[in-house]
This record gives structure tokens, sequence and C-alpha cells, in this order.
């Protein structure tokens, strides 16, 4: 749970969550609800929203659904725009849809990249782009770029997805720039290997348990393991930083080679 600065830090302000509908995006929407933000759950599933802010609403917060493809135009527009009619103001954004394939490079397909890069790079600008539009007019606000250790460094068979977080990180800085004069603030939260149910087995496995052991930490990240920092960039905390990266990584940025 946040702190009491934090907790009145968000409070009256309004979040836009991308890939809100479960895993980290799911996370991060009920974090943000429970340092006192409004949050719009946003992602392509739209019932799985629903469940989400469900949950939220059982813990006391206050959240909605809403239907967004951040790869479509249209979608992120018309998404920015209704979250502005029911709350009035968009004060967070939080960049986190994205998806990966893993395959060779010599055999990814250019669907596959295709739909990588627009999801994590196209994407993000996109939804960054509509919510400053509303920010700039009113004060400023915090957009929050979820990247990944991988747009640092590199591994093998996720060539498109590494490209499209390292483009995600040029891009927070490009915008952090452009836009601090209408006090929007963009940074980046780098998230290194962090448990999920789409990963828990394999880190269970022997496979895993040896990626682990580059981690100086020797451990998996856990989803709560995000929350200061998040929070930290959401809030008025952060407010002379612009143009950042965290990483969050168990040391493994730092590890050697």
């Amino acid at each position: 749970m946040p702190g009491d600065g934090l907790t009145a830090e968000l409070r009256g302000r309004v979040a836009l969550v991308t890939g809100a509908s479960g895993g980290l995006g799911a996370h991060f929407a009920g974090v943000l609800a429970r340092a006192g933000a409004s949050v719009a759950v946003a992602a392509r599933r739209h019932e799985a929203c629903g469940a989400v802010c469900d949950a939220i609403a059982a813990g006391g917060g206050e959240a909605a659904p809403f239907a967004l493809d951040v790869a479509d135009a249209a979608s992120v527009r018309a998404a920015v725009a209704a979250v502005a009619q029911r709350w009035g103001r968009l004060d967070i954004l939080v960049n986190n849809a994205g998806i990966a394939t893993t395959a060779p490079a010599l055999d990814l397909a250019e669907a596959d990249w295709d739909a990588v890069v627009d999801t994590n790079l196209k994407g993000a600008f996109l939804a960054a782009q509509a919510a400053a539009g509303l920010m700039k007019g009113a004060g400023g606000g915090s957009i929050v770029n979820v990247a990944s250790i991988l747009g640092l460094r590199v591994a093998g068979g996720v060539a498109a997805y590494a490209a499209s977080k390292a483009g995600l990180l040029q891009l927070t800085r490009a915008l952090a720039l452009e836009w601090a004069r209408h006090g929007v603030r963009v940074n980046a939260l780098c998230p290194g290997y962090i448990e999920t149910d789409i990963n828990r087995d394999f880190f269970r496995s022997e496979a895993g348990a040896a990626m682990l052991k580059r981690v100086p930490q020797r451990r998996l990240g856990q989803p709560g393991d995000l929350d200061g920092p998040l929070l930290l960039l959401c809030s008025g905390a952060s407010r002379y930083m612009t143009g950042a990266e965290i990483a969050v990584d168990g040391g493994h940025l730092v590890s050697s080679l």
C-alpha cells in the first residue's frame, strides 16, 4: 500500500491505464486506484476490463472500463475523449499495452513484426499524443511509458520486442523534450523479469531457474516491486523528472557480461 503522502497526491487525479484487462496493467490500475486516483481501465477486452473495475470498486476505489485498441488511432481518440467526458480531465497516462513474439530473426514473419511494433511503439505514441492534447491545456500531466530492460540490453529471439522497447525509450526522451513547456512529463519504467501468470511456470523450470541466476538479487521480481517507481512517476514527487528511465530489475542491467 502506498504511504499517506502519495495517497493524498493522487486523490482527485484521473489516470488512464492501457492494456489493463489483466497482468501488470490490471495491477497498475489497482495501485493507482488505491492511491486515490479515478482510473480508466482500458484494453481491447472490454469485459475483462469490467472485472478489473469490479475488483477496484470492491476495494473502495473508483474505476470505469473503456474499449481501446492502441494500434488504432480512431479507437485511441475515442477512448481518451470518453475518459475526458466522464471525469472532465486526464492527469496520468500509463502506456502499458504491449505484446511480444519469440522467434529467430531469420524466421520472424512480417505480420508478427508489424503487430509488435504497432502495439508497443506506435500504440504508445498514439495514446501519448491524445493524452497530451488534453493535458497541455489543463496545467500538464504525467505520462509513464512501460518499456523493458530489453530496450537497454538484448536477448536472442526477441528482435521485434527489443527494437520496439528501445524505440519507446527514445520516444520517451523526444516527447519529454517537446512537451516539457506544456507541463507534460514523460518518463519510462523499465521492468526486468517480473512474475506474472504467463511466465510463472517457466521460471519454476530448470531453464527459468538458470536465467534467474543472471539476476544479482537471484530472484524473480513481483508486481509489487514496481509500485513505488510507478507512484513516483505518476505523482508530483517526480515533478522535476522528465525524459528519465527507471530500471526495476534486481540489478540485472549491471550484471557481468
